[in-house]
């Protein structure tokens, strides 16, 4: 397994079992953890906005697609907060663990195609950052654009509640060299699919965690 990237891997239970390949754990379909971190901005006197990152076309898995602002498997070997360095190999922010609000921990199976199962026990974090989208270095490799959306708006697509939200940020041109500002109307075929029980999690956490930094008088 030299030179392969390796996941520590687990029962159900969250017990690990061992170690494997990346290719490994996702043809059986094997347990391991991933770090989630959804940037959320709040602008004066504007909504607060979650930033959404656009996969790029290239990804093995749901490419052209929206995505979690950084996510990321840990590999065999880290912790939780190793973690950190997601955000700062795809987003270019150097973040500090204790900085981040975590949400909780959501395990999520799911059937990718008839040769790919992921079974992840996602730690799941929020946090702050007012950087416009276009001041981020973004890993081109990995992502082809950003995009801010409202995060009510956000809510109400999840929630079925609308069909189709506006969202703004950049893409890359197809050379992956200059950005380039960019509205659209997306819906949920635009975005990587959550379960119920992340949704609500998330949800819960960003109410938590606005009443926090601005409670009501």
């Amino acid at each position: 397994m030299s030179g392969q990237e390796l996941f520590d891997v687990y029962d159900a239970s969250m017990v690990k079992i061992g170690v494997d390949t990346r290719e490994n754990v996702h043809a059986k379909g094997l347990w391991h953890q991933t770090f989630h971190c959804w940037i959320v901005s709040r602008p004066d006197h504007e909504p607060p906005r979650l930033l959404l990152q656009l996969r790029q076309s290239t990804k093995d898995t749901y490419p052209g697609l929206l995505d979690i602002s950084s996510a990321g498997h840990l590999q065999a070997g880290e912790t939780v907060e190793d973690g950190v360095r997601e955000l700062r190999e795809e987003l270019g922010l150097e973040v500090v663990f204790e900085d981040l609000f975590y949400c909780g921990l959501v395990p999520e199976e799911d059937r990718i195609s008839p040769v790919l199962t992921d079974r992840e026990f996602n730690h799941v974090f929020l946090y702050s950052c007012n950087k416009e989208a276009a001041d981020y270095d973004f890993q081109a490799e990995e992502i082809a654009g950003l995009f801010f959306c409202e995060i009510e708006d956000f809510k109400r697509l999840l929630l079925g509640q609308t069909t189709s939200i506006p969202i703004e940020g950049v893409v890359l041109d197809e050379n992956r060299k200059e950005k380039a500002a960019e509205r659209r109307m997306v819906g949920l075929q635009d975005l990587t699919p959550i379960s119920n029980e992340y949704r609500n999690r998330l949800f819960d956490s960003l109410d938590i965690y606005f009443e926090k930094i601005d409670p009501p008088t």
